[in-house]
């Protein structure tokens, strides 16, 4: 188990927490958010035990374009991030709670100052606003050009009304992964392009048949992994008949440290396709404490429990 503190508060978190699983065929990594329950976790688990025993499909390329992930800070702080990166792409979280639209039209402008003219922005929402907010945000915040605009509400009916009335593209990613129907958005019309991670879909070979299903551009991107989550992700991307876009692959960055000697950080924008192993002196690093790891020992019984019942 690991405890690796965040250098921006990320999803209302500082630390980042999970479980590394060691099998025949490689490492995986269980590490569903704290607020999902067993039902939720169980495609966590099994793409954790997918890439410990299974195997992932083969590559069709060795390098994978990245954006890098700005959290919701002040503009100094996004400028910062943006500018360290290497990456001609950002993704920026817009719609945080308690922040108002004038603080993310401030950061996404920061954003825009770091990458140039020629650099792509695409917000995040998170499902923040409601159709009449989202249509407003997105207009004033298109003036810095927005690629894309992600789950700027938190239903498929919402989304659908609001693609309906904007002309920037709409992606979709928690009316995907956390859906009953992954594939509703492509048939309500609500999006332009899907967001898969590879954990909440149940690992790689599961997502690469969701993506084939939707019939949409994809965007692989991560759950803040560490970078043994980050090597799923990146199979995923590689297996992708098609890559038109940047991928959320870049987030290693925002953790303090990491379980491997040699992290999944990007090189002129791109991760390379690889599968790093975790370094021991790593792993004692950021050990977490007896109380949390019997916390994760607890949660992962409780989906086996709910495997076993099923």
């Amino acid at each position: 188990m690991y405890a690796i503190g965040l250098r921006t508060r990320f999803r209302g978190i500082d630390v980042r927490e999970g479980v590394l699983i060691e099998g025949p065929n490689g490492w995986g990594e269980f590490a569903p958010f704290a607020e999902y329950g067993p039902e939720e976790c169980r495609p966590w688990l099994r793409a954790a035990q997918e890439a410990a025993f299974g195997t992932w499909p083969a590559p069709v390329r060795d390098r994978i374009p990245v954006n890098v992930t700005v959290p919701a800070c002040d503009p100094a702080r996004a400028f910062e991030i943006v500018a360290a990166s290497g990456c001609r792409t950002a993704k920026v979280k817009v719609a945080e709670r308690g922040q108002s639209l004038a603080d993310d039209l401030a950061r996404v402008e920061a954003v825009r100052d770091a990458l140039g003219p020629a650099g792509r922005i695409r917000v995040d929402a998170n499902g923040g606003w409601d159709t009449d907010e989202a249509v407003a945000a997105i207009a004033l915040l298109h003036r810095f050009e927005l690629e894309y605009v992600e789950q700027p509400c938190a239903t498929v009916p919402e989304l659908a009304a609001v693609r309906r009335r904007v002309d920037v593209p709409v992606a979709a990613d928690e009316s995907i992964r956390r859906a009953e129907d992954p594939l509703l958005v492509a048939k309500a019309g609500a999006a332009d392009i899907a967001v898969v991670k590879v954990a909440p879909l149940g690992g790689v070979r599961a997502a690469l048949e969701i993506v084939d299903a939707i019939g949409l551009p994809a965007v692989v991107s991560s759950a803040i992994d560490t970078s043994v989550g980050i090597a799923a992700g990146v199979a995923l991307a590689a297996a992708l008949p098609e890559l038109p876009y940047a991928c959320g692959l870049a987030t290693v960055a925002l953790l303090h440290d990491d379980v491997v000697a040699d992290p999944f950080l990007p090189i002129d924008g791109h991760l390379t396709v690889r599968r790093p192993t975790p370094d021991p002196a790593r792993l004692d690093a950021v050990a977490a404490s007896p109380e949390t790891a019997a916390r994760w020992h607890e949660r992962i019984a409780a989906v086996e429990r709910v495997e076993q019942n099923r």
